[in-house]
């Protein structure tokens, strides 16, 4: 793969990493946020980066157990 399409990848996690600091709601920036953190994780398995797999990795366990809380809440209050 070429090095421009592997930065774009690195850059379209940015993208949406930010995106999903502009959103309203929590359940919104977790979603949103597990998914720039997915991306990220490809980007660093393709440039070798064992720190940014593990970070994102532990920051997508994380969203995903607060998205499921979010989704117990609202099943419960609802």
């Amino acid at each position: 793969m070429s090095p421009f399409l592997i930065d774009c990848i690195g850059y379209a996690g940015l993208v949406i990493n930010l995106y999903s600091m502009s959103t309203k709601g929590e359940y919104k920036l977790r979603l949103i946020s597990l998914i720039a953190n997915l991306i990220y994780i490809l980007y660093g398995a393709l440039i070798s980066a064992s720190p940014i797999i593990v970070g994102c990795t532990i920051a997508v366990f994380l969203h995903g157990y607060h998205i499921k809380r979010l989704r117990i809440n609202k099943n419960s209050n609802g």
